[in-house]
């Protein structure tokens, strides 16, 4: 097997598991370089992993033998580099938001489109072992029809997070929780239950935080399949819990809390599966295991050697970006509003 040759775009915070990801699937991909205008941070990533950093972005994108690239800088870069990456042929994985705004998001998926690269997002709650378990079973028709299913993404932030430059501002992260810190848990919770066609929304910054931006959010859903639901994320919980979806059908109940997940079957039956986990939901954002990232990088890899999308895709992520604008646009208007297909 040819291993692909893979660039990492900047190495802030969320670089960590990306790397270590990397390192396990040494067998299948080679990181030619690691980019950041920072000296500071290429120096502090070098003395963690054993991966080339640069300085000179150019050279990247103009290095034909890189065949693919990680994307890891903050939301409203991503446009202009994933344009400038596609032109060069490149594959791009991108972590999580598209874009800051659900317009920009639309004209990157497009990009990649016209330039016939593949495009993956990193919203690796997809992959934990869990969450594939009750997606499988969901497909197997082993909950039958779906007539209720609720969210909460009940994290929290101390103040010290948001003190730093730009967190929770719409210039530098796009947004709050919603898009920053729930993205993850509802991209996964429309992936189970369906597609949300309507929100009534509430959102704001609660008296715990001083940030632009929204800290808390809750909303009643209406599924695309006529079921009813709810959505309630938030920041300011301490000490932060894990995230929550249940699902209610006609045969049974799935309830996934973190990694573990209990179905309740109207037989009487009980499953559980998985087991608790760390899910970076209180004060440490990157308290978690990197398996999930691995898991949805190696999917990536196989996408390319395989000529098929990624498993979240750019296209499926705008999903996720429009059911946030759904909930902050009610909120704003004091509505119920309908969900952009």
């Amino acid at each position: 097997m040819v291993k692909t040759r893979i660039a990492i775009i900047g190495l802030g915070m969320a670089a960590a598991p990306h790397a270590r990801s990397l390192l396990d699937l040494a067998d299948r991909v080679e990181v030619a370089g690691a980019f950041t205008r920072s000296a500071e941070r290429a120096a502090a990533f070098a003395a963690q992993f054993p991966f080339p950093t640069t300085q000179d972005l150019r050279a990247v994108i103009d290095d034909p033998s890189i065949t693919a690239a990680l994307v890891l800088t903050p939301p409203w870069t991503h446009l202009d580099l994933v344009r400038a990456l596609a032109a060069a042929g490149k594959h791009v994985l991108l972590e999580k938001p598209v874009e800051a705004t659900t317009a920009r998001a639309a004209q990157l998926v497009e990009a990649c489109r016209r330039a016939g690269v593949a495009l993956g997002i990193v919203l690796q709650h997809r992959f934990r072992p869990a969450a594939v378990a009750l997606a499988e079973r969901i497909a197997a028709g082993a909950l039958g029809r779906i007539a209720a299913a609720s969210v909460a993404i009940r994290w929290w932030r101390p103040q010290s997070y948001y003190d730093e430059p730009g967190r929770g501002t719409m210039a530098r992260d796009g947004g709050g929780v919603l898009l920053t810190q729930a993205i993850h848990t509802l991209d996964l919770f429309q992936s189970l239950a369906g597609p949300v066609a309507e929100v009534a929304a509430f959102a704001g910054t609660s008296i715990l935080h001083r940030m632009e931006t929204e800290d808390i959010a809750g909303a009643a859903l209406r599924f695309a399949s006529g079921a009813i639901g709810t959505l309630d994320a938030t920041t300011a919980s301490y000490p932060g819990f894990p995230e929550r979806i249940e699902i209610v059908g006609e045969s049974a109940t799935a309830l996934l809390v973190g990694g573990e997940l209990t179905l309740f079957h109207r037989d009487g039956r009980r499953e559980e599966l998985g087991g608790a986990q760390a899910t970076g939901g209180g004060a440490d954002p990157m308290a978690f295991s990197h398996e999930a990232h691995r898991a949805l990088i190696a999917d990536f890899l196989a996408a390319l050697d395989e000529g098929r999308p990624p498993r979240v895709s750019g296209a499926q992520a705008l999903a996720v970006h429009r059911l946030i604008d759904a909930v902050l646009r009610s909120a704003r208007e004091g509505r119920a509003v309908r969900v952009e297909a």
